[in-house]
């Protein structure tokens, strides 16, 4: 089993949902973001998304346009994403890490030097927003053929003949986009993800986590009753921004108020069917 099945195991085990947490790889610089990243998993972070900045992330909002934009701005790349998640892996072996972003860097980098980087640096799934199903054969296929899953979106437009595509090569879990547009700008109401979990569970038996405009810990809580795992994006790249001087440099408080913040999250997750 791979890291996230084994992970998506055991919350069934345990009988609750997952917390999913996104941060932009680097933001606002490579030591705070390692240091946040080291801290995830103890504040109750079960899967982690790490972004890989892009100059032109068309599928994101403000809030995370902005932080690639600051982690390019401190230098980061692609290569520096894969030596990061390496690093962090010496320290994890178990907290499954996902890379999500867009294409073009990883063309860019070269598809197959790309998987085996990514391979040995500990990389257990990928999401590429702007590949869809009829691409598969550029890297979804390439990259399950040497052990990394391959993270599909679907969203409230993926109708029922649509979405046996979508599914058709998808691995891991399924990430279902709650509100159509961009992240962070808007959130869904419980009943809508509810019939919409529903009728995706018809179709799939992978787990299913959901994502976008998951703020608070109580919306993450009223998503994790009804899915498999509740994704925090855009609320928690705010809160590195909230915590940056003028000069968008790291204040000393930022690594603890976000792990706090993720505390409060992954305590609203766990107490969702209690």
């Amino acid at each position: 089993m791979s890291r996230i099945e084994e992970r998506f195991a055991a919350l069934k085990r345990e009988g609750r949902a997952g917390l999913v947490t996104y941060f932009t790889c680097g933001d606002p610089d490579a030591e705070s973001f390692a240091r946040i990243l080291e801290g995830l998993p103890e504040a109750g972070a079960d899967v982690i998304e790490v972004g890989i900045p892009f100059s032109d992330p068309m599928a994101d909002g403000p809030a995370i346009q902005a932080a690639s934009l600051r982690a390019l701005r401190a230098g980061m790349n692609l290569k520096t994403v894969l030596a990061i998640t390496k690093t962090f892996r010496t320290k994890d072996d178990t907290t499954p890490i996902v890379l999500m972003g867009y294409y073009n860097p990883i063309y860019s980098y070269g598809v197959d030097r790309f998987l085996v980087d990514a391979k040995a640096a500990g990389v257990d799934g990928l999401i590429v927003v702007d590949l869809p199903p009829e691409h598969d054969d550029e890297l979804c296929l390439p990259a399950q053929k040497v052990g990394i899953d391959f993270i599909r979106l679907a969203t409230p437009t993926t109708d029922d003949k649509r979405l046996p595509k979508v599914l058709s090569n998808t691995t891991g879990f399924l990430y279902y986009v709650a509100v159509a547009g961009v992240t962070g700008t808007k959130s869904a109401a419980a009943g809508a993800i509810d019939t919409a979990v529903t009728r995706l569970k018809k179709h799939t038996k992978l787990p299913v986590a959901v994502g976008f405009g998951i703020r608070t810990p109580e919306q993450a809580a009223a998503v994790a009753r009804v899915a498999d795992a509740a994704v925090v994006g855009s609320a928690l790249v705010e809160r590195v921004a909230l915590s940056l001087d003028k000069d968008d440099k790291a204040k000393p408080d930022l690594v603890s108020a976000v792990l706090d913040d993720v505390h409060a999250l992954s305590r609203g997750v766990k107490g969702a069917r209690a």
